[in-house]
């Protein structure tokens, strides 16, 4: 069992922080370790696929207000 951390604020009330305690939040699970290369090279093939994706929306958006006289 994970123990739980619990703090007093200054009404003397005491709250727990553990993120199971909430609704939906679930402990994070620990992330493998990779050196700082290795965790660029994985985020920059990820953020070009996002960039990607984000021309795409953009050119339909632009399209559809075209389409309804509103862009250029």
């Amino acid at each position: 069992m994970r123990s739980q951390k619990a703090t007093k604020n200054q009404n003397g009330k005491c709250y727990v922080l553990t993120p199971e305690r909430y609704v939906g939040a679930e402990a994070e699970e620990e992330e493998k370790e990779e050196g700082l290369d290795e965790k660029m090279l994985h985020l920059t093939a990820k953020w070009e696929r996002q960039f990607a994706e984000s021309a795409k929306l953009e050119a339909r958006i632009r399209e559809n207000l075209r389409g309804w006289s509103y862009g250029k």
